[in-house]
């Protein structure tokens, strides 16, 4: 039994809020119905798996279980850019050439460097969001950056596969149609709904590359940063279509 200096690790559903999540687990035990309890380590809308749970007075340790490793499964969809770097965002660009899936090279991206937070995340800048700061588009002209570090970065199954755009586009609106609150899912589905019909996309030979790769990274590294990053690298732009933590180091 859970008592009330505790830590759990529960697994965050695609489609929810880490709010959500613990609210989900709080409801399957009666007997933590009073107890405080907050999560160490955010997860996206749109990215799932492992969620560190801090019960009772475990919450004021909350400092220390923030700088664990962490361990995510990120697939890739190459060609798209959104505001968002992940499927949650408005489209800012399509490129249908691939050539330069040739050239990554993630070496370049282990070790330890500065990442900018990205534009919609939860990171504040004299006491506002940087998400709403966006949304009025008065984000700062020198962006928030934190260090972090890669430790390895693996390609999970070989070179790019492909995804087709009607596969693409069902999943798409199927992940967004699972996000409550307010995300500005009404205006980013539209968008993707006539992007795909102004390109044509529902072709049934129109693919796009794919990859899958698995990511060890120290806390507070934003995948969805690393995928925009190695998108502008390769000058055709990626997206993160899915993110999973898939281990929590020294929980």
């Amino acid at each position: 039994m859970i008592g009330k200096q505790e830590k759990v690790i529960i697994i965050k559903k695609l489609g929810e809020t880490p709010l959500e999540a613990i609210e989900r687990f709080r409801a399957t035990r009666s007997d933590l119905k009073n107890i405080p309890m907050t999560y160490a380590g955010r997860l996206d809308p749109l990215a799932e798996g492992e969620l560190l749970v801090l019960i009772g007075d475990e919450c004021k340790h909350k400092e220390k279980y923030l700088a664990l490793d962490k361990e995510y499964e990120v697939e890739i969809v190459f060609g798209i850019s959104t505001d968002t770097y992940d499927a949650l965002g408005l489209v800012t660009d399509v490129r249908c050439h691939t050539s330069g899936l040739l050239n990554i090279d993630f070496s370049k991206y282990i070790g330890r460097f500065s990442q900018e937070y990205p534009a919609y995340s939860s990171k504040t800048v004299r006491g506002v969001h940087l998400h709403e700061l966006a949304r009025k588009n008065k984000l700062p002209e020198e962006m928030p950056i934190k260090e972090v570090e890669i430790y390895s970065i693996i390609i999970d199954q070989g070179l790019p596969s492909f995804i087709y755009s009607q596969e693409l586009k069902t999943r798409i609106l199927n992940n967004i149609s699972l996000v409550k609150g307010d995300f500005r899912q009404n205006e980013i589905k539209k968008k993707w709904e006539e992007l795909f019909l102004r390109h044509n996309l529902l072709e049934t030979n129109k693919m796009w590359p794919r990859m899958i790769i698995r990511v060890m990274c120290s806390s507070g590294t934003y995948m969805r940063s690393l995928i925009h990053s190695l998108g502008q690298d390769t000058k055709i732009g990626a997206f993160a279509l899915g993110i999973k933590r898939v281990k929590i180091y020294g929980v």
